[in-house]
């Protein structure tokens, strides 16, 4: 079975056409170079509108069956960045170490990670990651993140995520 990964930029800007969506094809370049299996993108471009962030969520894991939805952009103090909140809003679990692990990677680069509100959670069988909106961000920080992220997914009964071990070994206490 191929892992079906949601890949959703939270934009307005991009959204509005004022300027090219660099974060969704960053999150798919490097989920190209770390998974090794095969894999099915759906890519979604939304603004930064809660009730749209939530029911985007919502699709693509109850009804496109992703076990995997990572989303970016929204996460920063700005009155418009609500990606957390809609994160925590369809979220049956929250799983806050991914968040605590992305911010610590991202400091190694910036002082203003501290800044930054990203979170993860479950929805179903699915985990939700909310990733910065930089390129260089995303691929910083999803490298690092997937190390453990194949583990989760099998956790909940999902597919088997293989990645390429030159780029990130998939750390799976549980191998079936």
């Amino acid at each position: 079975m191929d892992a079906k990964i949601g890949v959703v930029t939270i934009s307005d800007r991009a959204y509005a056409g004022i300027y090219d969506d660099e974060s969704g094809p960053a999150v798919i370049d490097t989920l190209n170079q770390i998974i090794s299996s095969e894999w099915i993108p759906i890519t979604k471009l939304i603004p930064d509108e809660k009730n749209e962030i939530e029911n985007t969520l919502i699709q693509l894991i109850d009804a496109e069956n992703c076990c995997l939805v990572i989303t970016t952009g929204g996460t920063g103090p700005s009155s418009r960045d609500v990606t957390p909140e809609a994160t925590e809003n369809v979220c049956e679990r929250m799983m806050p170490g991914y968040g605590e692990l992305m911010r610590a990677i991202s400091l190694e680069y910036v002082p203003t990670a501290v800044l930054s509100r990203q979170t993860a959670g479950l929805r179903g069988n699915s985990l939700i990651l909310n990733l910065p909106g930089s390129p260089k961000a995303i691929h910083q920080t999803l490298i690092p993140l997937f190390e453990s992220i194949p583990a989760c997914i099998e956790l909940m009964d999902g597919p088997f995520i293989d990645t390429n071990s030159e780029i990130v070994v998939a750390f799976r206490p549980n191998h079936r």
